[in-house]
């Protein structure tokens, strides 16, 4: 119990301290944020949602029983706070987890939080209640869970079948939030109900999303922003544009953009930052001939990662495995180490002439190649790779055209593994082994979108997520990322960069380093005007 009892200490010494360091600057209040979103979410919904679109603009309306220092950049274990809880504690065999809760925080319809509405939400999440969900996409990351207890009203347990030392990294992502016990889920969906800083406003379809303050907060000087603002604007020359024009506080661009932005608003703030998503080449297992492992192996054969990242990121990308990569990814490998993996050799025509001599015993040539269509979402970040993916593949004997699907129905069909190939992202939502592998890769995982299943790997991905010495569990992690390259899981083709921009009159706003899903609290975040 004492190890529990430091980091409970721990944590709720450095909540007064960030509450100390807040009160003593000059922060303004009121005024409204604008920022923009590059897509329409189906839903306000964060627990039905997959995409950052919804989560982003959702992450403020909810609190968390923990989350990640906001003004931390590398999300870590290290850097988890108390929300709604007041700090937590683990049990000695490290199977229970206890959150003493808040008193006196009300939901945005007046009702009182209470450790009914913890359990209420995992309940739902793993599926023990009468409510559903119309999807879960985060079903796979409480597999470990066994149940959710309360004393009272403000105590609840988490009860683990297994050791699980990152469990509160889950709970502290921004995919985490506590939902009312008293709002059925189908209602979340069109008028989420919170505890956070912002009530939610509106949301118009391919419009706009906004927010209000909520001035019954329980951060008693929270938020600083009078609302904020969500346009929905899918072109990346019309928000660059906008907000070089100053019409946008903060705007999210891809690397080719920011020389534009650079020399027309000087004097905007740009973070360039890992986006924590990987690149990945999706291909169907059970249909032929895609079924073939040896074929699967000729196609990762053939990706040279570097011209990807030269071409669309102007060599700001990173080459990585299903973790990663360093210094911004905490449990990533490194070069020395990615280099010994099938299909990452710094020697790609000596990789092409491997794969080229796959695709001849096959029965593949230059006079029979082989056609078909590779699926990619109506997205920038989805359309563009798939260009140089499919110059790429025609090195050795394989034609494909690129199949646009729109963003309502890209989860579902691929979710239901109706596709033969494509280029998905992989977006990691935490830089957390147990995140990334139990969402994207166990055998039963909804986001397994490949339907990979080797119980071998699932058997050490349990492994390392008991490990409690970082460093031992950093060797496991290794093994399964050796193990996945292997298996040609799902290739993983690059790590893009993100650049956040921001207007000089923004403050308090801190850019994460390995996950573009937890940094939108907002709470913290004022105008300087």
């Amino acid at each position: 119990m004492k190890g529990g009892l430091r980091v409970l200490v721990a944590a709720v010494s450095l909540s007064l301290a960030l509450s100390v360091a807040n009160a003593t600057s000059a922060q303004k209040a009121g005024g409204i944020l604008k920022i923009t979103i590059f897509d329409s979410p189906s839903s306000m919904s964060t627990h039905e949602e997959s995409a950052i679109a919804a989560e982003r603009a959702m992450m403020g309306v909810f609190n968390n029983l923990v989350m990640f220092d906001q003004h931390v950049p590398q999300n870590s274990e290290q850097s988890i706070v108390p929300d709604l809880a007041t700090g937590w504690l683990w049990s000695e065999n490290g199977t229970a987890l206890t959150f003493p809760l808040r008193r006196g925080v009300k939901w945005h319809d007046g009702q009182p939080f209470t450790a009914r509405d913890v359990k209420c939400t995992w309940d739902i999440l793993t599926e023990k209640s009468n409510e559903k969900l119309r999807v879960n996409p985060r079903k796979p990351w409480y597999r470990n869970l066994d149940d959710v207890t309360s004393v009272g009203d403000y105590e609840v347990t988490f009860h683990l079948k297994r050791p699980q030392p990152a469990f509160l990294a889950l709970l502290a992502s921004g995919w985490s939030p506590v939902y009312p016990c008293h709002v059925p889920p189908r209602d979340m969906r069109s008028h989420p109900i919170g505890t956070g800083p912002f009530k939610f406003g509106e949301f118009k379809p391919k419009e706009v999303i906004r927010v209000a303050r909520n001035p019954d907060y329980w951060k008693k000087d929270r938020p600083y922003l009078d609302g904020i603002e969500y346009p929905i604007i899918p072109s990346t020359s019309t928000r660059m544009l906008g907000f070089i024009a100053g019409k946008f506080d903060i705007s999210f661009l891809q690397i080719p953009l920011l020389r534009d932005v650079r020399s027309q608003a000087p004097q905007a703030i740009c973070d360039l930052v890992p986006d924590n998503a990987a690149r990945n080449l999706i291909v169907s297992r059970t249909v032929p001939p895609f079924d073939n492992p040896d074929l699967r192996r000729a196609m990762t054969l053939s990706l040279d990662r570097k011209a990807f990242i030269d071409i669309l990121t102007e060599g700001q990308g990173d080459i990585g495995g299903a973790m990663l990569p360093p210094p911004n990814g905490v449990w990533g490998m490194p070069p020395e180490v990615l280099h010994t993996l099938p299909g990452y050799g710094p020697d790609v025509q000596k990789n092409r002439e491997e794969a080229r001599q796959i695709m001849e015993r096959l029965g593949y040539g230059p006079d029979k190649r082989l056609v078909f269509t590779l699926s990619a979402r109506n997205m920038p970040v989805y359309r563009d790779p798939p260009i140089i993916l499919l110059s790429q593949l025609r090195e050795i004997y394989i034609d494909a055209e690129v199949q646009i699907i729109e963003t309502v129905q890209w989860y579902p069909k691929i979710m239901r593994k109706d596709y033969t190939a494509g280029l998905s992202i992989s977006e990691n939502s935490l830089d957390e082994p147990d995140q990334s592998f139990y969402e994207n890769y166990v055998c039963d995982a909804e986001r397994n979108y490949t339907g990979y299943c080797n119980p071998k790997v699932d058997k050490l991905i349990d492994e390392q997520s008991m490990e409690s010495d970082p460093a031992r569990r950093k060797e496991l992690v290794w093994k399964v990322e050796r193990a996945l390259a292997e298996d040609d899981a799902q290739p993983v083709i690059f790590y893009g960069r993100v650049a956040t921009c921001y207007q000089p009159q923004v403050k308090g706003l801190t850019t994460m380093v390995n996950s573009m899903f937890n940094g939108w609290r907002m709470e913290d975040v004022w105008l300087d005007q």
